[in-house]
């Protein structure tokens, strides 16, 4: 069975998250340029951009993005000034969302959890913006809770799935990420709202 659509709660709490990026906005870190809710063309291919943008940016934005096709990091945002002609609306940030991004992130949220579907819809929506933001790798230290997340999923232990949420933030304390502090808890408390529902 495949994941639910996400639910309003969890929605709102990508939107909020995610935010509304335009491409001449470089989000920092290792980001590349971002376009709309999260787009990050430093982690897609040439084809996949030109399908998911073409209609809302037209041959001839895309061909003036695709330079930043792969890139992150500080070449990225060397590349973000020249983009300040391309501005990019809610409404087709939220139609790209929809359409594109949604349907592929529900996949890769089910690969990476295996019986994510199985768990109320609130709880799926809180581990696709787990996903979201941080993909689908389970190598290494800093993957740890990804790992515990994934096993705590096939259990279906929910007060252990938001405990391993909060337990990240030991990735990003002291570091001036509090957006990342603040996502990581609303996702615990959208898994904890359901832990009563189940129950009852």
């Amino acid at each position: 069975m495949p994941m639910s659509p996400l639910t309003a709660a969890a929605q709102k709490l990508l939107f909020t998250y995610e935010g509304m990026d335009q491409p001449w906005e470089w989000p920092g870190g290792q980001s590349g340029i971002t376009l709309g809710i999260g787009y990050d063309l430093g982690q897609c291919t040439a084809d996949s951009f030109h399908a998911d943008w073409s209609s809302i940016l037209g041959d001839e934005g895309c061909n003036a993005l695709k330079c930043a096709i792969g890139v992150k990091g500080d070449a990225a945002r060397a590349l973000a000034p020249q983009f300040r002609p391309y501005r990019i609306t809610p409404a087709d940030a939220e139609k790209v969302f929809v359409n594109s991004s949604a349907p592929k992130y529900m996949k890769l949220t089910e690969q990476a959890f295996p019986g994510v579907d199985k768990l109320p819809p609130d709880a799926q929506g809180a581990l696709f913006s787990l996903v979201y933001n941080r993909g689908i790798s389970m190598n290494g230290d800093s993957r740890l809770e990804m790992r515990n997340i994934r096993d705590a999923v096939a259990k279906g232990d929910l007060a252990e799935i938001a405990k391993q949420l909060r337990a990240m933030k030991r990735l990003w304390q002291g570091k001036n990420m509090d957006g990342l502090l603040k996502r990581r808890d609303a996702e615990a408390a959208l898994v904890e709202s359901c832990i009563g529902a189940v129950a009852g």
